[in-house]
Order: C-alpha cells, then sequence, then structure tokens
C-alpha cells in the first residue's frame, strides 16, 4: 500500500508539472516568453505561484522543459554503448533515430515554439548554455573513458567536436522549422546533412575512445 500511495504521488507530480509546462508553452506562444508572468501561468494552470516555481525553479525552464534529457543525453549514450563501439558511432545512431522520430529533444517543436525561442533573447541564451552544459557532460563521460596515457585535453578536444556537430545539427532543425518545412521534409534533409557532417569527423573519432576501454 505504502509503495502504491508514493506511486500515485509521484504520478500525480508529474501530472501537474506537465499541465504547468502545458500552460506555461501556451502562454509564451501567444505573449512571448518576456511579457508572460509566473502568476499568469499560476493562474493558467489553477495552481500556487509558489508551486510553479517549486516545479521550475528558472523561467526558462518553463519553457525548454526537455533541458535535462537535452544536457544528459550524449553523456549517457557513449557512457552506455556497447563494448568495443567508439562514441562517434554510438551518437551518430542515437542522432539518426532521433531524428527518423522527430524528437523534440534533437529540435523537432514545430513552428510556433522554434519562433518563441527566436524571438525571446532569454530563450535564446538558455539553449545556447544547455548546449554548453551538454558538451561538459559528454567530456566527463568521455574522461572517465579515457586511458591512462591520453593527453589530459583529448576529452574535451572529442566533446568540442562531436557538441558541435549536433549543436550545429539542431540549429539547421530549427532553421528549417522557422522557414516553413514540415518535419519529414525537415527529417529527411537534416539525416542526409547528418551523414555528412559525421563523415568529416569520422577520421578523427572513429577510434575514441579506444576499443578496449
Amino acid at each position: 500500500m505504502g509503495i502504491e500511495s508514493m506511486g500515485l504521488r509521484e504520478s500525480k507530480k508529474q501530472e501537474t508539472r506537465q499541465l504547468i509546462s502545458d500552460h506555461a508553452t501556451r502562454l509564451f506562444i501567444e505573449q512571448g516568453f518576456e511579457q508572460t508572468t509566473i502568476a499568469e501561468i499560476a493562474t493558467a494552470a489553477r495552481v500556487a505561484k509558489k508551486t510553479v516555481t517549486n516545479y521550475f525553479p528558472r523561467k526558462e525552464d518553463l519553457a525548454l522543459d526537455h533541458h535535462e534529457a537535452f544536457t544528459a543525453g550524449l553523456a549517457a549514450a557513449v557512457a552506455d554503448r556497447p563494448a568495443g563501439e567508439s562514441a562517434l558511432t554510438v551518437l551518430r545512431r542515437e542522432f539518426a533515430a532521433a531524428v527518423e522520430q522527430c524528437n523534440p529533444v534533437a529540435g523537432f517543436a514545430g513552428l510556433a515554439f522554434a519562433r518563441m525561442i527566436a524571438e525571446s533573447p532569454t530563450l535564446t541564451a538558455r539553449l545556447r548554455e544547455l548546449h554548453d552544459q551538454r558538451e561538459e557532460a559528454l567530456a566527463a563521460a568521455l574522461a572517465d573513458l579515457a586511458p591512462a596515457d591520453a593527453p589530459p585535453i583529448a576529452p574535451r578536444a572529442a566533446a568540442a567536436l562531436l557538441g558541435a556537430a549536433h549543436r550545429l545539427l539542431f540549429q539547421r532543425i530549427q532553421e528549417l522549422t522557422l522557414a516553413g518545412e514540415p518535419d519529414e521534409r525537415i527529417a529527411a534533409t537534416v539525416a542526409e546533412e547528418a551523414t555528412y557532417v559525421f563523415d568529416l569527423l569520422a577520421t578523427g573519432l572513429e577510434a575514441h575512445p579506444p576499443t578496449e576501454a
């Protein structure tokens, strides 16, 4: 009974979090991010203002509510990769799957949402910050796998290259979205362009980290 009660409470929390996020996103799109207040979001979601800030300490996280999955995703994929597989190989495969699914974490969020971010200096800055955090997390994951004789800069160099590739492709998805392209066409275009981008990295990163790691 105790476990069941905990499960119900957690489910209720998730429902409340999603409700707040949904109302916040709607208001941000309708009114603009900077123009929308936490009090307005609380009123729309029929919760206390403090409830909103308890679930989302930063206003930006109400809009970019996949930020935890975004910043941790590359590092997690590398850490959980099959034995003998390079970071480039697994991240290339994971990105291809995300594009095929039109995953929001990869940048597929629709025209209204993409426009909301593009028109908000605060959200644009926060998104750059999240890209930086994702790269830092990837560098830490690669450092854990690096052999003892690897140059200290090696994990950061590999993370910088891989992070830049993912940042570029994310921006490309946003660019095509803002141009009014449908998700299916964006996915087809970016899948082809991702092949080119990852091929550029293959010579230097295909064996990083070493297969014996």
